[in-house]
C-alpha cells in the first residue's frame, strides 16, 4: 500500500506547472509584452490585464491541488494537512478578489495573498515530525521541515521588502517564493513515499524489522 497515494502525487506535481504555466502564458499574452522580473503575478489577472482568465485559472487550480495534495499526505501532522489546505483556500481567494483596473489594491486580495503566503510557507515545520513522521520510515523529520519552512519564510520575506520598498525586483522575488512554495509539497510527497518504500526494503531483508513494521 502506497503511503501517499498517486492522486495526491498527481496534484503535488501538477500544482507547479500550473502556476509557472499561467505566469508564462500570461505574460505572452500582454500587448506590448511584460517584464516579469518587476511585474507581479497578480497584475496577469488584474481586471485589465488581457487575458486574465489564464492566470485566474491557474490560481484557481493551484489552490485546489494544494488542497487535493494536503488530503493525501496522510503520514503527517494534521496541523500541517491542514495550514497546507488553508493556503489552498487562500490561494482560489487570490484569485476570486482580482486586483482592479489601473493598478489599484484590493484589501480582500492583499488578505487573501498575505494568508496564502504565510501558510504555504509555514505549514512543512507544522507538518513534520511526530510519532508517525519521524525516524526512518517517512523520510520527512522535524529538522527537515523546520528548515523548509525558513527557507519560504525568507523568500517570501524577499518579496515584502520588495513590495513595501517598491523596489526592482518585486515580481521576480514574488515568483522564487511562489515557485518555491508551489514545488514543497510536491518534494515533501516524495519524500514521503521514498522513505516508506526503503523502509519497506529494509523490511523486507531483515526479520527484525520486519516485525518492527508490521507492529507499527
Amino acid at each position: 500500500m502506497r503511503v501517499v497515494p498517486r492522486w495526491a502525487l498527481l496534484s503535488a506535481a501538477l500544482a507547479p506547472v500550473l502556476l509557472i504555466g499561467g505566469w508564462t502564458l500570461g505574460a505572452a499574452h500582454q500587448p506590448g509584452g511584460f517584464d516579469q522580473v518587476t511585474g507581479t503575478i497578480s497584475a496577469l489577472a488584474a481586471r485589465d490585464a488581457a487575458d486574465r482568465w489564464i492566470m485566474t485559472l491557474a490560481l484557481l487550480g493551484l489552490g485546489l491541488c494544494h488542497c487535493v495534495t494536503a488530503a493525501g499526505l496522510r503520514p503527517l501532522r494534521p496541523a500541517g494537512r491542514l495550514v497546507l489546505a488553508l493556503g489552498g483556500v487562500a490561494t482560489v481567494a487570490v484569485a476570486a478578489f482580482p486586483l482592479p483596473s489601473g493598478r489599484g489594491s484590493s484589501t480582500p486580495h492583499g488578505l487573501a495573498a498575505a494568508v496564502a503566503f504565510g501558510a504555504l510557507a509555514l505549514w512543512p515545520a507544522l507538518a513534520a515530525g511526530g510519532r508517525r513522521t519521524s525516524g526512518r520510515a517517512t523520510g520527512v523529520t522535524t529538522a527537515a521541515g523546520t528548515v523548509c519552512a525558513a527557507l519560504l519564510l525568507a523568500l517570501v520575506g524577499w518579496f515584502v521588502l520588495e513590495l513595501v520598498a517598491g523596489g526592482p525586483r518585486v515580481g521576480l522575488s514574488e515568483r522564487v517564493a511562489a515557485g518555491a512554495q508551489a514545488l514543497c509539497p510536491l518534494l515533501v510527497a516524495v519524500a514521503l513515499d521514498r522513505g516508506r518504500s526503503r523502509h519497506a526494503e529494509r523490511a523486507a531483508g531483515d526479520p527484525a524489522a520486519r516485525s518492527r513494521c508490521d507492529g507499527q
